[in-house]
């Protein structure tokens, strides 16, 4: 495999922002990020491929040296986050062709690509860098991108979102920065593994401690961990519906990501679990959102905020597996950022094809939606089984995992909080199910708007994904349990 398909999957997407501004007509901007999208996510592939027969691949801008220099470093657990990303891109951008027809002017549709552009480089890039600071600026590319994409939205609330995320967005940032400058100022380098060798070696303790709280807390928020989650239910409930899908499959998933590798690569098992309480904080801060997330979420009578609370229950999922500090803890957070992925993104869709019939996404417009569009409500029904865990889905995966995980551990109150979340998931997804199917629908058929067929192929990209992973898990347990015993037991790829 050629060097440069490292660089590759993010200089695409950057060169391709630019490209569709220039364009300027909508179709053309569209093909343009489209093929993007799907080139990505073919090199993905090839990287994934390249690391489980040869092993992580690095490249060294100008052939720079450690500490000097800035490198790419790709491994198991980013190639296969690349492919997951590039994946949920791909499918997302042949449903947003027609969607945002009625969201967004025609004359900003160009623009709008370039951005989707943009926030691509930003995840491509914080998911490639082996580099702390370098990490920083992609996380600011896509922070950026997504402050725009939010502010598309079509109610004057996005506009309001899109602050609140970028006042909280910010704060998060710079709590990431201080610690990233803590770290230099002790160090000297930026480069992960180069960092990691030499905080061993440390002497004093506390400013790596510093470090750790203010990189994790900077974090948190970018992840929307509960009570941290304030502006994720607007951003996801205002910004098109597309972008709410986007969102929901990559943006905490992200931010997740940064924290696994962060605590794993850099400061390592032992300062993260041993040397100070963060498995507790993190397991109660995980318990409370499972909680508090899939309880607010009975209660809302809008279909996306309903979704967006769903969202703030599965990060916590993710921090309670991650706080376990075991290879089936971890393999369970893994494997169910996979699964929630691509079952929030079918259900963001979903809603975005509620939106395109009934001109709304409340409740109250669900009613009866089974007859006016049974293939979308056939793959709601699959993606709300993957949320709540039933057979045959993605879901039911991972939460087996997190049973399992929490039982070897004798973490009892864990395992009443998966299942009382459970129960909880179950009453607000039966909700839609029972608006779509039991019912009757407020408008006659003959009434309804057809439904363009890319938006219903991309739901079914997605529903056919939550499936495939809920029979063969090859790609999420087998790859997911491979990175757990890397970073738990230190063993090779």
């Amino acid at each position: 495999m050629p060097d440069y398909f490292i660089i590759l999957i993010v200089l695409l997407p950057l060169c391709a922002a630019p490209l569709c501004v220039l364009l300027s007509h909508r179709r053309l901007a569209w093909g343009a990020a489209t093929l993007t999208c799907w080139a990505s996510f073919a090199i993905a592939v090839t990287l994934l491929h390249h690391v489980l027969v040869s092993g992580p691949v690095t490249y060294m801008f100008g052939g720079w040296p450690v500490p000097m220099g800035i490198g790419y470093k790709i491994d198991l657990f980013n190639a296969m986050m690349l492919v997951l990303v590039t994946f949920i891109a791909s499918v997302i951008l042949p449903y947003a062709a027609q969607s945002i027809t009625i969201e967004i002017q025609k004359e900003k549709q160009s623009v709008f690509y370039a951005v989707v552009m943009l926030y691509l480089t930003g995840i491509n890039g914080i998911l490639a860098t082996n580099d702390a600071f370098n990490l920083y600026v992609f996380l600011e590319i896509a922070s950026l991108a997504t402050y725009a994409l939010i502010a598309m939205g079509k109610s004057r609330r996005s506009l309001m979102s899109s602050f609140e995320y970028l006042v909280l967005g910010t704060i998060g940032a710079t709590f990431y920065l201080i610690g990233i400058g803590l770290l230099y100022a002790m160090t000297g380098t930026l480069n992960i593994d180069d960092l990691a060798v030499r905080i061993k070696s440390a002497h004093d303790i506390q400013p790596l401690q510093a470090a750790f709280a203010f990189i994790t807390l900077g974090l948190a928020m970018k992840m929307a961990l509960f009570p941290l989650h304030q502006w994720l239910t607007n951003a996801y409930t205002y910004a098109p519906a597309c972008i709410s899908a986007l969102l929901a499959s990559t943006s905490t998933k992200i931010s997740l990501y940064v924290l696994i590798r962060i605590t794993f690569s850099l400061f390592g098992f032992d300062f993260a679990f041993n040397d100070i309480p963060f498995s507790a904080i993190t397991g109660c801060l995980g318990i409370l959102a499972m909680l508090a997330g899939s309880l607010l979420a009975i209660y809302q009578t809008d279909v996306k905020r309903m979704l967006a609370f769903s969202s703030v229950a599965q990060v916590g999922y993710i921090i309670l597996g991650f706080s376990f500090a075991t290879e089936t803890g971890l393999t369970a957070s893994i494997t169910h950022m996979i699964n929630d992925s691509l079952a929030k993104g079918c259900l963001f869709l979903v809603a975005g094809a509620l939106l395109w019939q009934k001109a709304d996404t409340s409740l109250y417009h669900l009613n009866g939606s089974a007859k006016q569009m049974p293939l979308c409500m056939a793959a709601m029904v699959i993606a709300c089984a993957s949320i709540v865990g039933i057979p045959f889905t993605g879901g039911f995966v991972s939460k087996w995992y997190f049973l399992f995980a929490a039982i070897r551990q004798d973490m009892w109150l864990s395992v009443v909080a998966i299942l009382g979340s459970t129960i909880m998931a179950s009453i607000y997804c039966w909700k839609l199910v029972e608006a779509a199917y039991v019912k009757d629908t407020l408008h006659p058929i003959s009434a309804a708007k057809p439904l363009p067929l890319s938006m219903v192929l991309s739901i079914w990209m997605f529903t056919g994904a939550v499936i495939y992973v809920g029979i063969d898990t090859s790609f999420s347990v087998y790859l997911a349990e491979k990175v757990a015993i890397h970073f738990i037991q230190g063993a090779t790829w």
